[in-house]
C-alpha cells in the first residue's frame, strides 16, 4: 500500500508545481479563450491544466516502472505504452480544442482513435462476469471497448462546468475504485491487469488532488477538455482492465467476498453522476433536433445553480451523490446486505434533501407571503424572495441571500 501512496503523492506534487508554471505562462502569453454564453465563470481563465495533470501521471508511471513492486505491470509494456499514447493523443486534441475550439466531429474522431490505441495494445473487454464467464468475441469486445471509452470521456467532459467539480468527483471515484482493485488483486491473485488498474487510479487521483487547489472556486486554472477527457480515458481504461479480466469462478471459490456482479456494477457506480448528465444531455439535444455534442446551459450543474444553490453548494452536492453511490456499492463487499442498503438509502435521502433545499425554502417563503397578504395572489413576474421581503421583513431577502452564499 505504501508504494501506491508514494506514487499518488508524486503525481500530486508534480501536477501541483506544473499547474503553477502553466498558469503563469498562460497569463503571460494570453493562452485563454473568451467567455462563452454557457460558462459560469465571469473572467477569462486559462484552460491548460490538463497538460500538468498528464505530465503528473506520466512521471508517476515512469517512477513506478523503476520499482520492483510494480514489475508485473511492466512485464508486457504494450498496455502501458498504449494507455500513455492514447492519453497523449487525447490531451493534444483537448489542448487544440481549448485554444481553437474544434468541431465535434473532429473531437469524436480523435476520441475513437485514442480508444482504438487502447484496444490495439490489449486494454479491452474480453470477458464479462455475467452468470459465469461470458466470452466476448474479439470484434464485439473491440466495439464495446471503444464505445465505453468514448462514452466515459464525454460523460466526464460534460460535467466539467463548475470549479473543482471534475477533480473532486474523480478523487472520490478513483479512491473507491482503488480500494476495490487493491482488494481484488489480493483476493484473486496478482496479475498485471489488476496492478495496472490500481496504478492508474492512484496516479490519476494524485494528479486531480494536485490540480484541485488551483481549480477550487474561484478557479485560477481550468483543466479544460484536455484534462476532462484525460480523466475519462484513464477511468475507463482502469474499469475495463478489471471488468474484462475478472473470473467469476475465482470470485465464487471462497477466496473472495465479492459478488460476481460487482465487477460490472462498480465502474458504473463511481461514474453515476457523469453518466446520468451525459444521458440526459443526449436525450435533450436529440429531442430538440440538435447534435448530441452541441453545447448548452442545461447540464445538472447549471440546474443546481438555477435552483438557487451557490457554486460551492452545487459542487458539494455532486460530491455527495458520487460518494454515496460509490461507497455504498463498495460496502456490499464488507458488511451485511441490509447494512449496506441502509447506508445507500440514508445517503440518498440526505443528498436529496440538500439538493431540493432551495425549492423547499422557496415554498416556505411563498406560504409566508400568502399568510401576510390574504386574498392576494403573487405576481409571477417577481421573485418569491422579493415578495417575502416586501410583505413581511425588509431584511428577509438580505438574510436569505447571505446565508446561501456563505
Amino acid at each position: 500500500m505504501i508504494f501506491y501512496v508514494l506514487i499518488g503523492g508524486l503525481s500530486a506534487v508534480v501536477t501541483f508545481v506544473l499547474s503553477f508554471v502553466i498558469l503563469k505562462l498562460s497569463l503571460r502569453f494570453r493562452l485563454y479563450p473568451k467567455i462563452r454564453e454557457r460558462d459560469v465563470h465571469t473572467r477569462p481563465t486559462p484552460r491548460l491544466g490538463g497538460v500538468a495533470m498528464f505530465i503528473g501521471v506520466l512521471v508517476a508511471f515512469g517512477v513506478a516502472s523503476q520499482l520492483d513492486r510494480f514489475h508485473l505491470v511492466f512485464v508486457d509494456p504494450g498496455p502501458v505504452l498504449g494507455l500513455l499514447a492514447g492519453a497523449l493523443l487525447i490531451v493534444l486534441i483537448g489542448v487544440a480544442d481549448d485554444i481553437w475550439d474544434l468541431d465535434w466531429l473532429t473531437k469524436l474522431a480523435g476520441q475513437m482513435l485514442a480508444a482504438g490505441i487502447l484496444v490495439w495494445q490489449g486494454i479491452q473487454l474480453t470477458t464479462l462476469p455475467i452468470g459465469g464467464v461470458t466470452i466476448v468475441p474479439t470484434v464485439t469486445g473491440l466495439v464495446l471497448t471503444v464505445i465505453a471509452v468514448v462514452l466515459v470521456m464525454n460523460a466526464v467532459n460534460f460535467i466539467d462546468g463548475l470549479d473543482g467539480l471534475v477533480a473532486g468527483v474523480a478523487i472520490i471515484a478513483n479512491g473507491v475504485f482503488f480500494v476495490y482493485t487493491y482488494i481484488l488483486s489480493n483476493g484473486v491473485g496478482e496479475s498485471e491487469y489488476f496492478n495496472l488498474a490500481s496504478l492508474i487510479t492512484v496516479a490519476l487521483a494524485g494528479a486531480c488532488l494536485g490540480f484541485l487547489p488551483l481549480n477550487w472556486h474561484p478557479a485560477r486554472l481550468f483543466m479544460g477538455d484536455a484534462g476532462a477527457l484525460l480523466v475519462g480515458l484513464l477511468m475507463a481504461a482502469s474499469a475495463i482492465s478489471v471488468t474484462g479480466q475478472v473470473d467469476p469462478a475465482a470470485l465464487e471459490s471462497g477466496r473472495q467476498l465479492l459478488p460476481a456482479f460487482i465487477p460490472i456494477l462498480l465502474p458504473f457506480a463511481v461514474l453515476i453522476v457523469p453518466l446520468l448528465d451525459f444521458a440526459l444531455a443526449v436525450i435533450r439535444r436529440l429531442r430538440a433536433g440538435k447534435s448530441p455534442f452541441s453545447a448548452d446551459r442545461k447540464h445538472l450543474h447549471h440546474r443546481l445553480l438555477d435552483m438557487g444553490h451557490s457554486h460551492f453548494h452545487a459542487v458539494l452536492i455532486f460530491y455527495a451523490w458520487t460518494g454515496v453511490v460509490a461507497v455504498g456499492t463498495l460496502l456490499f463487499m464488507f458488511v451485511p446486505f441490509w447494512w449496506a442498503l441502509a447506508f445507500v438509502v440514508a445517503g440518498f435521502a440526505v443528498s436529496a434533501w440538500f439538493t431540493l433545499a432551495p425549492i423547499t425554502k422557496r415554498k416556505v417563503l411563498e406560504a409566508a407571503v400568502q399568510r401576510a397578504q390574504p386574498g392576494q395572489e403573487l405576481d409571477p413576474s417577481l421573485d418569491p424572495l422579493d415578495e417575502a421581503a416586501n410583505a413581511s421583513d425588509p431584511d428577509a431577502r438580505h438574510d436569505y441571500t447571505s446565508k446561501e452564499h456563505q
